[in-house]
């Protein structure tokens, strides 16, 4: 059950300092320049996100919540661009033919990147302002692995009521 006491402060933007909004904005904009430098290699965006991730993790819970979004938005997205480079190789290397099944699966890797680019810029933009936004069922995911507090989080009980 999500209580409000089970997770931490959502911060507000004017909170936060400008170097978080930028460091959260630049976990959707990664993609955009591991995207020109590994086009034929769709896993470089991957690796670029998950190695954004961990050296920004730290830094804050809002900058923390937009990398793990960014991060985990990026796996289908990257997963379908992967078999679409080997499925393409496979046909330009070992003369498989080039079915409609195929060129289906083109259109289908099409509109998942665009959707993917789409809510990216929209991410990005957002978190520069210093707001969250949710993309559908990742933010929810990011949301409850970076502010749900852990049992160890708890407040520490100094004083207590006497033994009886």
């Amino acid at each position: 059950m999500m209580t409000e006491e089970n997770y931490h402060p959502i911060p507000q933007p004017e909170e936060l300092e400008i170097r978080e909004k930028e460091d959260a904005m630049g976990a959707y904009l990664m993609m955009f320049a591991a995207l020109g430098a590994g086009l034929p290699l769709p896993i470089l965006n991957l690796v670029a996100a998950i190695i954004y991730y961990y050296i920004n993790k730290g830094k804050s819970l809002f900058v923390r919540f937009h990398s793990l979004q960014s991060l985990l938005s990026q796996l289908p997205t990257s997963i379908l661009n992967a078999v679409a480079v080997f499925w393409g190789a496979r046909i330009i290397f070992f003369d498989y033919a080039f079915t409609d099944v195929f060129k289906g699966y083109l259109w289908l890797v099409g509109i998942a990147n665009l959707i993917y680019i789409i809510f990216s810029i929209i991410g990005a933009v957002q978190a520069r302002k210093g707001q969250m936004y949710y993309f559908i069922f990742f933010g929810r995911v990011s949301y409850q692995a970076v502010f749900k507090r852990k049992e160890s989080e708890s407040q520490k009980v100094v004083n207590q009521p006497p033994k009886m």
